[in-house]
């Protein structure tokens, strides 16, 4: 089934994080951003691809309640080591602490999509994950690695798209693009399924 310019949908991405916006205009796809308000508070006995699911689908959903004619892209990424959730660190202090925990141990991320219709109130769904393995390097690295790249605003504190590649000694996974924060292949076929022409 295809589609013509003229009767998209709108596209919107419904996240204020710039690492999936910057994602998403690799597809060259006319979309705009709302950012949504969601409570991200785990719930009790949540595993981490459930919080993430979860989140992903209520980003998406809040940002289609206002926009019923759009087809809305929610993300969220949930980071799970040593029998809990590591979120973003924030701090230089809470950065180092995540990065030393994560030395020379296999550390899991749930990257979770949801491609919400706001027209018929359908909704696409998954997990991405990806199995990431931490090189064992000295404190000192780690303090100069956080003050060069600061990335305080990303879960496990380590950018895999930029200086943070040095801190990994392997990555598994379908889509290398799931650990910066939006799997686009996942989302190329989410939107090829409800015909929305990528090419």
């Amino acid at each position: 089934m295809s589609t013509s310019n003229a009767t998209l949908p709108p596209l919107i991405l419904a996240s204020g994080s710039p690492y999936r916006r910057e994602l998403l205009e690799h597809l060259r796809l006319p979309f705009t951003i709302v950012r949504p308000t969601v409570d991200e508070t785990p719930r009790p006995e949540e595993t981490a691809p459930e919080l993430a699911l979860r989140l992903a689908l209520e980003k998406a959903r809040t940002v289609a309640e206002q926009h019923r004619d759009a087809l809305v892209i929610g993300s969220d990424q949930v980071l799970f080591h040593q029998g809990r959730t590591l979120g973003k660190p924030g701090t230089f202090e809470m950065a180092l602490e995540q990065l030393l925990s994560m030395q020379g141990q296999v550390v899991h991320f749930h990257t979770a999509l949801c491609l919400f219709d706001g027209r018929d109130q359908t909704h696409q769904l998954l997990d991405v994950p990806t199995v990431v393995r931490f090189r064992n390097l000295p404190r000192d690295e780690l303090s100069r690695y956080l003050r060069a790249e600061q990335p305080y605003d990303c879960a496990g504190s380590a950018k895999c798209e930029g200086l943070g590649i040095a801190l990994l000694d392997s990555i598994e996974g379908s889509d290398p693009n799931a650990l910066i924060g939006l799997p686009l292949i996942a989302l190329v076929s989410m939107l090829r399924h409800i015909g929305y022409p990528i090419l």
